[in-house]
């Protein structure tokens, strides 16, 4: 697990803390040389939250969010059905957009807003 915290504006509303968090994570992932090529991406109902990729590597981003974290993680809240989703949102994308030879890693990444820019914890190959 990898933490770091960012600067961004306290959010108040659900909608605010999902753009909020992942627009923090969007940042982290170009920070370590990930191009984003997809933020909320619709396939039918379902969603893809983050598709980067750098080199060979295409990671599928879940991004969870929560104000605090007193009650369960963020993380926790990634349930086998949860799981299965984006695993068909996925593997729909891949059909559609053939990324050429890729590795594929499924990633989460938590952001808790209960410090000033909010702290992510980020979980390569969760799933």
């Amino acid at each position: 697990v990898r933490r770091s915290h960012m600067q961004v504006k306290r959010p108040s509303t659900r909608a605010e803390v999902g753009r909020a968090a992942e627009d923090l994570v969007a940042k982290r992932l170009e920070a370590f040389g990930f191009k984003v090529l997809g933020r909320n991406v619709r396939l039918g109902r379902l969603e893809l939250d983050l598709i980067a990729r750098s080199r060979d590597l295409l990671v599928f981003c879940e991004v969870r969010a929560r104000m605090h974290d007193r009650f369960v993680a963020p993380a926790a809240t990634m349930d086998p059905r949860k799981v299965a989703r984006v695993r068909r949102a996925a593997a729909q994308w891949l059909r559609e957009q053939r990324p050429g030879d890729v590795d594929v890693r499924f990633d989460v990444a938590a952001v808790i807003f209960d410090v000033p820019g909010g702290r992510i914890e980020y979980y390569e190959g969760a799933y």
